[in-house]
């Protein structure tokens, strides 16, 4: 499995300009394998790195079950632009 999505990068360590990039443009996207629209979404940057700091407790345990289970009940994370 591919570990860059669990990358998690302190607020402090990056420049401002990334963490409006962060929250405004870009999601990870876990799409259900069995429910067509069920899917786990996360405010990410270009890359697909979340910072998992910024999550709320249930969202961090949402994201992790998502990785727990890819190819099982979610398929591959895919980054794509938010939709206005």
């Amino acid at each position: 499995m591919d570990t860059q999505y669990m990358q998690s990068k302190s607020p402090q360590t990056q420049p401002n300009n990334c963490l409006g990039t962060m929250s405004n443009q870009f999601e990870l996207r876990f799409q259900s394998l069995f429910h067509s629209g069920k899917a786990l979404s996360f405010p990410c940057d270009s890359r697909g790195d979340v910072l998992l700091d910024s999550l709320s407790a249930k969202a961090l345990e949402n994201y992790l079950f998502a990785r727990a289970v890819v190819g099982h009940e979610y398929a591959n994370p895919v980054v794509q632009p938010l939709e206005e």
